[in-house]
């Protein structure tokens, strides 16, 4: 068993390395020093071979530590009339067992079970026994930490801090041999990153739980968490002797790897189905017209036969807000209590709405709709590239995606606004028009943002596969800085005059490299 995780966990580590080096060449100015011969490159790899172990480093603390944070701990902390240590480990409870359905890892089809059972013809039971063992083992550690940080800081006590790990471990195994006996069955091999219709009921009931229930005061005590974690652990030692005696390792393997065999990956199945799900969205209705000529008619066809694709999110997500605003407002009108919280809150919260405009923006699904069914045929004509044609579109879309952005901002907006006046108000009347004007900006801001990358950076090929490494780290670099932005304690009309300066100018300054420079960059990617 350790020989075949030594030569495993060598095998990860050099299709990620190789990995990394690739990633170097994608990068503008750095990739053309970086040549074909970096491959060979022994500096280069050694220094590629750092930065991956830093990663694996990473995998087992950097998002649990994010997870205990938004998800458990600042979710705990915003329902002031709970128990904060109780209303923690509710949520913990639901989503731990959330997490064990969406991450099994032992039915993950990764690029490692590939070269290694598949091409190397390593032994399926062994490797896929050592792997997920490894896998549960960084689990272990990694909720293990977050769980006595986090835990002890909520107020819980040590020993159910301890009780966490063992009971997230519980619960994939549980899941992991749910799906091995699954298997056995109906020899159907279920991947993790595809799951049914039903996972996705389950998920939905899990999150409602999580989250809505502490609304109306009820949460679960701290003995029910010790006898589901008690539960967990017994079911889970069951479930490891089941994945040990299993013997259709390589059977199951074969059928959950089959795409990679035929020379498709994750991505491209994943990519597929996106589409299919988009093409039924589109709609065929003959009779959509436009009046319109050359470019202006183009783009508004399109926008009518992707009404659902553009808008449904946008609408749903208005809807949403609208809800919470009005439930908020008769909070603050029939519980006096809650107002003073509400309040202060508002006074403040400002910041937390850089994240959560970035969450809720449609930009990336606007210029993914674009591509596939629209930019993927027509950047193969020379005359779509043209620099004319290039920003007469640009303008065109930016307009269309703002729109989209802004009907959720036209709702939260002034809903902070009436919440704040409501819960107690504020000396300063320009407080309510700045909260009001930030939001909107934030959402035009949001909209400029990925549009304007993906016109500078067109990161997909023909088959809709990503392949530019600077969009991805551009899209991780705002992910970080809006992260961020919540920790941020700043009064709301300072920061409200800052966010809507900087939103101005970046928009400017945006517009005018798309029209430097699209004209070269906007483009299929081979």
């Amino acid at each position: 068993m350790l020989q075949t995780f030594k030569i495993a966990f060598r095998l990860k580590n050099a299709y990620r390395v190789n990995g990394i080096v690739f990633a170097f060449r994608q990068i503008p100015l750095i990739g053309k020093l970086v040549g074909v011969g970096a491959y060979r490159s022994r500096g280069l790899k050694l220094f590629a071979g750092l930065l991956a172990a830093i990663w694996e480093l990473i995998t087992v603390f950097a998002g649990k530590l994010l997870y205990f944070l938004l998800m458990i701990s600042f979710a705990a902390g915003l329902y002031e009339s709970a128990d904060r240590s109780a209303v923690f480990l509710h949520i913990l409870f639901f989503l731990t067992i959330l997490g064990a359905f969406y991450n099994t890892y032992l039915f993950n089809p990764t690029n490692d079970k590939y070269y290694a059972i598949i091409l190397m013809r390593m032994d399926a039971r062994r490797y896929a026994l050592t792997d997920y063992t490894y896998a549960l083992g960084k689990v272990l550690i990694g909720f293990l930490a977050c769980g006595l940080i986090f835990g002890l800081s909520a107020g819980l006590p040590w020993y159910v801090c301890i009780l966490i790990p063992l009971f997230a471990a519980g619960c994939k195994l549980c899941v992991a041999g749910y799906g091995l006996w699954d298997y056995e069955k109906h020899r159907k091999a279920t991947n993790e990153n595809l799951p049914e219709k039903w996972i996705w009921i389950l998920g939905a009931v899990l999150l409602a739980a999580a989250y809505a229930l502490p609304c109306i005061q009820v949460v679960m005590p701290e003995w029910v968490f010790i006898a589901g974690c008690a539960a967990a652990v017994a079911a889970g030692a069951v479930c490891w002797k089941k994945a040990v005696k299993f013997t259709e390792y390589r059977p199951m393997f074969q059928e959950l790897l089959r795409s990679k065999r035929e020379g498709t990956s994750l991505r491209q199945v994943t990519a597929k189905a996106v589409q299919e799900q988009n093409r039924k969205l589109i709609s065929e209705n003959s009779k959509i017209v436009s009046g319109r000529k050359g470019f202006e008619f183009f783009n508004e066809l399109f926008v009518k036969r992707h009404q659902k694709i553009l808008w449904k999110s946008s609408v749903r997500i208005a809807g949403i807000a609208g809800l919470i605003v009005a439930g908020l407002a008769a909070a603050v009108v029939q519980i006096p209590s809650v107002s003073q919280g509400l309040n202060e809150l508002l006074m403040v919260f400002l910041p937390y709405f850089v994240f959560i405009m970035y969450a809720i923006n449609r930009g990336t699904s606007f210029t993914q709709a674009l591509f596939m069914n629209c930019d993927r045929s027509m950047l193969t004509y020379s005359f779509f590239k043209t620099p004319e044609a290039i920003i007469r579109l640009f303008v065109l879309r930016l307009r269309e995606i703002i729109k989209v952005n802004l009907l959720p901002g036209i709702v939260i907006g002034p809903g902070l606004a009436l919440l704040l006046y409501l819960s107690g108000g504020t000396q300063e009347p320009a407080d309510y028009l700045v909260i009001i004007i930030s939001i909107l900006a934030l959402s035009i801001f949001f909209s400029v943002h990925y549009l304007t990358i993906y016109y500078l950076l067109q990161p997909y090929n023909g088959e809709t596969e990503m392949k530019n490494g600077t969009y991805r780290l551009i899209l991780w670099a705002t992910y970080l800085i809006c992260f961020v932005m919540m920790q941020l304690r700043v009064p709301n009309f300072l920061f409200g005059i800052l966010c809507t300066a900087f939103c101005v100018v970046y928009c400017i300054i945006a517009c005018i490299l798309v029209y430097r420079f699209a004209g070269r960059t906007f483009r299929l990617r081979s």
